[in-house]
């Protein structure tokens, strides 16, 4: 007997796998995963299953017909199988995967890139523009905005042959024709011309059509067709819990090194802004030059501090009962245009931040389950640790009072705004 069971079991498992990802689709209609996650997912058992199929079921002369069929399935390329995904809309091409293939040239006739990152979006239409017009020019370079031109226009702009060089380039912006509840125009998009378009483009040009929206309708019919015939990049902002892995390839990029505590303020500070990540990043290797190293003192100095970060320091000043602190740091606010509610809301959160952390610790909770309990970044916590042990529950319960109150007073006009927020910091630096 042939001892297949493990074998069954893990192809049973990717089957498996496989069919909830097409319910989900079906169910949802949107792609339910990335291509490139479902690349790390399988890819692995796939390749394991390939080895046990042909080096220890299959080659014996005993085998069934049904182990037969199972080999020849695992005996497609797995990246046959996932573009496979890929087109029936199971997975969705991930911005990094697209970039990939531009950069080694290899363009496709139509992209389409939907999402809300800006930073994504400029990024692959960047590197296309350098892979089809190589010599930096823009005489066969076309830009359209589809609110203010039909799509049947763009198509025959396409379609015309470049007058210089070999191949042009088309980008037509804010595609609303793909979202669920178009915009209403002054004219209408003829979507069968860009269908027809899609089955048989022409080689000497590039389409990118941009859809900065988070989401497109892939129950269209023109949906289905680009993503049959075209390539689709999802450019979606990233998580929480991938930006210090941006930091890093962006400061190995730069050739600078980050040191940890760097790190942490830099991920709360910028957030998950990729562009102001790429600018101030740049201005700090620029500081320390090749091969320096950024701490955080010399993060704090240099990088553009935001209403959140100042919200931080000013935390620091009630802790160092320091007014004159308290008050430039909201001088330098108020010059960049922050409105005294919303820096009295962000001190609220601090501190609310703080006494709950407090609470928790009192219960024996770790930075990891206070982090899952208050659903927050994980440098948040750890600032808040270091900061409880300067208060007690009352001394925050009262900052609290006082944070509500100077809302309050601001909201039903009792007081002027800045003279309200300048007395309410008098009060939290007093003992």
């Amino acid at each position: 007997m042939i001892p297949l069971f493990p074998f069954h079991l893990g192809f049973i498992c990717m089957v498996c796998c496989f069919l909830i990802f097409a319910v989900i689709y079906c169910v949802t209609e949107e792609p339910c995963i990335s291509k490139w996650y479902v690349k790390v997912l399988f890819i692995d058992l796939w390749h394991s299953l390939q080895d046990r199929a042909s080096a220890k079921f299959f080659n014996q002369q005993r085998q069934s017909n049904r182990n037969s069929l199972l080999k020849k399935i695992l005996a497609i390329p797995w990246d046959t199988f996932y573009d496979y995904l890929y087109r029936i809309g199971v997975i969705s091409m991930a911005y990094s995967e697209v970039l990939q293939q531009v950069k080694k040239k290899q363009i496709k006739p139509v992209y389409l890139l939907y999402g809300t990152e800006s930073y994504f979006i400029q990024n692959i239409t960047k590197y296309i523009t350098k892979a089809v017009l190589p010599d930096e020019s823009n005489d066969n370079l076309s830009t359209y905005d589809l609110e203010e031109t039909s799509i049947q226009e763009v198509i025959a702009d396409a379609e015309t042959y470049p007058f210089f060089g070999e191949k042009k380039l088309i980008i037509a912006s804010n595609a609303t024709f793909l979202k669920a509840k178009p915009d209403k125009l002054s004219f209408e998009h003829d979507l069968e011309v860009l269908s027809h378009y899609l089955t048989n483009p022409v080689e000497y040009s590039v389409i990118v059509l941009i859809a900065p929206y988070e989401k497109i309708d892939e129950r269209k019919k023109v949906s289905k067709a680009l993503k049959k015939n075209g390539v689709i990049a999802a450019c979606n902002p990233i998580k929480d819990y991938e930006l210090k892995s941006w930091i890093t390839n962006l400061a190995g990029s730069l050739k600078i090194t980050i040191e940890e505590d760097a790190y942490e303020m830099l991920e709360t500070e910028l957030s998950t802004d990729l562009h102001l990540l790429r600018n101030e990043l740049t201005k700090l290797a620029l500081y320390v030059g090749e091969g320096g190293v950024v701490t955080k003192e010399i993060a704090v100095n240099l990088i553009s501090h935001t209403a959140s970060n100042s919200s931080l320091l000013l935390v620091d000043a009630v802790i160092e009962q320091n007014l004159f602190k308290a008050i430039s740091i909201y001088k330098d606010l108020e010059k960049m245009k922050e409105e005294p509610i919303g820096l009295i809301a962000l001190l609220a959160f601090q501190f609310r931040t703080i006494l709950r952390v407090k609470l928790l610790k009192q219960k024996g909770y770790s930075q990891a389950q206070m982090q899952k309990q208050l659903s927050t970044h994980p440098y948040v916590i750890k600032i808040a640790m270091s900061r409880e042990s300067k208060f007690t529950v009352g001394r925050l319960q009262d900052i609290i009072v006082k944070l509500t109150e100077a809302d309050a007073n601001i909201k039903q006009g009792k007081m002027e705004k800045e003279l309200a927020f300048e007395l309410l910091l008098h009060d939290l630096v007093q003992p």
